[in-house]
């Protein structure tokens, strides 16, 4: 299975991080938490995210890539 990251997977719907947080309900800061791996989305939100970016769930890696390479 192919797993990507959840900034990948908005840059791959097209959209900026200020326009995703915008549809999101949340702040640029939040998103940006959540990209680098210093926060986690709840349920819900992961459920907007994955409607939003067209993704499944089980296709997203909410790690950071700086944390993919660390670990490889």
């Amino acid at each position: 299975m192919f797993k990507i990251t959840l900034e990948a997977a908005r840059v791959n719907a097209g959209y900026t991080q200020k326009e995703a947080a915008k549809l999101l309900h949340i702040s640029n800061k939040t998103l940006q938490n959540w990209e680098s791996g210093k926060s986690y989305p709840n349920a819900d939100k992961i459920a907007e995210i994955c409607k939003l970016y067209s993704i499944s769930y089980d296709n997203i890696n909410f790690l950071p890539n700086r944390s993919l390479k660390a670990n490889a």
